[in-house]
């Protein structure tokens, strides 16, 4: 057999032998959590800003954070929400909100 002639019975072993299921990797949501003193209008500042949302869509978070404690900014893969969370920390230390943003597996 020459280098460029193929057994096609040994093609069929390999290609069922080489077939790996590939998994999507993990995404990670992005929440903002409600507390006493950070104001309505900063979360939506954030949520424009850092989340790239609408105006409207950002009320709507917002008030999700207000109402039950907690909303969804995002879902990223991990290192990017990880850089989510650190930039929004950081953005509400500089404008003196005590604003909790953590990440977790969905």
């Amino acid at each position: 057999m020459s280098d460029f002639e193929f057994d096609d019975e040994r093609d069929d072993e390999l290609a069922f032998d080489r077939r790996e299921k590939v998994r999507r990797p993990r995404r990670w949501k992005v929440l903002l959590h409600n507390d006493d003193f950070t104001t309505m209008d900063f979360v939506v500042h954030v949520l424009t800003t850092h989340f790239h949302k609408s105006e409207g869509e950002a009320t709507h978070i917002m008030l999700q954070v207000h109402h039950k404690g907690v909303g969804v900014a995002g879902v990223y893969p991990k290192e990017s929400a990880e850089t989510k969370v650190a930039e929004v920390t950081d953005d509400a230390r500089a404008n003196d909100m005590p604003l909790l943003v953590t990440a977790e597996a969905e």
